[in-house]
Formats: C-alpha cells, structure tokens, sequence
C-alpha cells in the first residue's frame, strides 16, 4: 500500500530488461553491430515512450530518474535564459527535486517566487496570473503531488505560459501511467519521468523537452543524449522503462478504475469507523490510487509501524523525507497544524492490490486506532 514510494517490476519488464542484459549488451555509441543492436533497443525505446507522451523521440532525453530529470529541467531552462530574466514560479507543495534546485538557484541571485495552495491542494491559476513578471523565465508545477494525490490545473497553467512566452515544466513523476499525460493536451514545454513509480526499474527515467525549448546541460562529456546527458545510455533500465510505461498506458483506464473504487470504498469505510479522521487533499480531483488520511489524537508514525507489524506497507508522507521529524511541508501548506500533519498516512495502491488487501487494510486501520488512542494521553 507504498506504490507511491515505488512499484515492483512487472514480469514483463523484468523479461525485455533480462534479453537486454544478455543479449543486448553493446555500447549504443559503438559503430559495430553489436553496438547497433543497442542502438536500436535504445531508438524503440525512444518511439515507445514518445508515443505514450504524443511527443516525437526526439524530444524524449532519458535520465537516471525523476530528480535527475527535475534538475535538469529547472537548471538547464534558467541557466540558458538568464539574460532574459531571473524569476522562477513554482509551488509550495513541489518535490524538493524541484524545491532544493530552486533554492540553489536563489543562492545565485534568481529569484523564485512559491505559489501557496488552497486547502484542498490546488494552485490557484489567478495566483500564478497574478505571480507572472517581465523578468519571468520558467514556471513549474507538478502534474499531481507526491504525498496528498492533488492533480494540478496543468494544461490551464500551461496556455497561460505559452501566452505569456514562458517555459513551462511539470513534474509528472506520480502522474504518468495513471491519468492521461499528453504533453499537447497539457501545454508542457518539458515534463519529468520517472520508472520505479511505474513497475519499471529503479536508477532510470526521461525528460520530454519540446522542440525549440533551450536548455543548458547540467553535466558534460561526450554526445549522448543529444548532449544534453552525456553518458554511455543504460540501455536495459531504458528497455524496462519503455516496457513498463507502454504497459501502464495500455491499461491504465481498466486498471485505474478498479484501484479508485477500492481506494474510495477504504475511504468510505475508514470516515464511517474511525473517529476524528480525514482526507487531505482534494476528495475527487487526485490520482487514483492515492488516499491520505488523517486523524486526531495519533501519531502517523506510530499508525505506520502497526500496520507494518501486520504486513501492510504504508507511508507517512513522501517517501524522500519520511525519516524526517518534521511536519510534512506539503500537508502544512494546505493549512494542517502541526500534531495534525504529524497525524497523517499515505495508503497508495498498486494494480496487484486485491479488495480482500484493501478489506485487511481498513480493518486494521482500525483496529490500530482503537489500540493507540487507548494509550494516549492526549487523547
């Protein structure tokens, strides 16, 4: 009930990735044909997840991953444009693999401006109107959040930036594969990617970047990637990423819908049972699969090593920073006090997931609030 954190392989990936491994084991730069062979498996891969994003291949750079693919967005646009301006606009709830690269980008001498939410999560398009300056050279919003499942008003936000000439990213790490992510449907200049989240490997992942768009390379040495990501490509993490993304959109209406009915009955079922208990973020507008909830009187933590105990494998808040003692900044920035924010879990499913799971779940969840309350001297 982690799938957010990250996803195990699908059996397929694991397969495409194995022939890469052993029978695809070339250099894609080298002009011999073993070095075609990976070449080629490199360029399909290329097509695959192009066409899953209605982009062309060659707008599609592959990465180690989602926070590699963000950094590279941030840094590359703002560093290439920056005789056009220094101001950035982003969200109070992003990833700090969009969060950190702008502080950085702060220390020297942008300036960056962070959108607050409603208390439903959502970005509020007069806001960024509102936010939008002469000297403003890139604006990024992730697609949905990470921790409390809130989709974002991405292609509205997108229009609104093509008007105004700005680029546009999105961190569409927790997105692809589970709600439609056309990047002309949505307006993006550059989108992120990520495997793992997926039921693809781990260490692997791409950044779309529309034709036309500049960026400066972040790191340098020989011409992959289009030199934009120099490297010898990981040619098998690639073939599973391909694999896993053309796997998931194939299926994601049918898989989508049955993980939202059961995320929405184990939402029901917890309201109607546990006292003092909520959902953070918007009710309807997130992904499928996500669930956040919280609850008075507890500890999130305390919740999350119960269920351990049982089995069942939950989150407190992003995965990144769930070894933190802080208040999760996303759930503060939707207006949760502290102890309440403190008090949340993140249940997200995964297409194995069966309702007799998602049954277990919420009667232990439960049964672990009746037990912790109990103990409580606060309550």
């Amino acid at each position: 009930m982690d799938h957010a954190a990250t996803t195990p392989m699908a059996p397929e990936v694991v397969d495409a990735m194995q022939t890469s491994f052993v029978e695809i084991f070339g250099n894609a730069s080298s002009l011999h044909s073993i070095g075609g062979e990976a070449r080629d498996a490199l360029e399909e891969s290329r097509a695959k997840v192009a066409r899953i994003l209605g982009a062309e291949p060659g707008e599609v750079y592959f990465t180690s991953g989602g926070t590699e693919s963000d950094n590279m967005a941030i840094k590359g646009v703002t560093l290439k444009n920056h005789d056009r301006g220094k101001h950035i606009i982003t969200t109070s709830i992003e990833h700090p693999a969009i969060l950190e690269p702008c502080r950085y980008l702060e220390s020297l001498g942008f300036n960056v401006t962070y959108l607050p939410v409603t208390s439903e999560g959502i970005v509020d398009l007069e806001d960024l109107n509102s936010a939008i300056r002469d000297d403003t050279i890139l604006i990024s919003i992730m697609h949905a959040n990470n921790e409390i499942g809130t989709i974002q008003p991405i292609a509205e936000a997108g229009q609104m930036a093509k008007e105004m000439g700005i680029v546009f990213h999105t961190d569409a790490v927790q997105s692809v594969g589970k709600i439609p992510t056309n990047v002309n449907d949505l307006n993006v200049d550059l989108l992120s990617i990520s495997a793992h989240k997926l039921h693809g490997p781990k260490g692997v992942g791409a950044l779309y970047i529309r034709n036309g768009t500049e960026i400066e390379p972040q790191t340098h040495g020989g011409g992959h990637e289009g030199g934009l990501r120099p490297g010898t490509e990981n040619v098998p993490g690639i073939v599973g990423l391909a694999t896993a993304a053309e796997l998931a959109h194939a299926n994601r209406s049918q898989d989508m819908a049955r993980l939202a009915e059961m995320r929405d009955w184990l939402a029901d079922f917890v309201l109607d049972n546990v006292d003092d208990s909520w959902i953070n973020g918007h009710p309807s507008k997130r992904l499928p699969i996500n669930l956040n909830l919280g609850f008075g009187f507890l500890e999130g933590e305390a919740l999350l090593l119960y269920l351990d105990t049982k089995g069942i494998a939950v989150s407190t808040g992003s995965a990144c920073s769930s070894k933190k003692t802080e208040a999760s900044h996303v759930l503060t920035a939707i207006g949760l006090k502290p102890e309440e924010a403190h008090g949340s879990l993140r249940i997200t499913l995964g297409k194995e997931n069966t309702m007799d799971e998602v049954v277990f779940v919420a009667q232990t969840i439960l049964e672990s609030a009746e037990k912790l309350r109990a103990m409580s001297p606060i309550r």
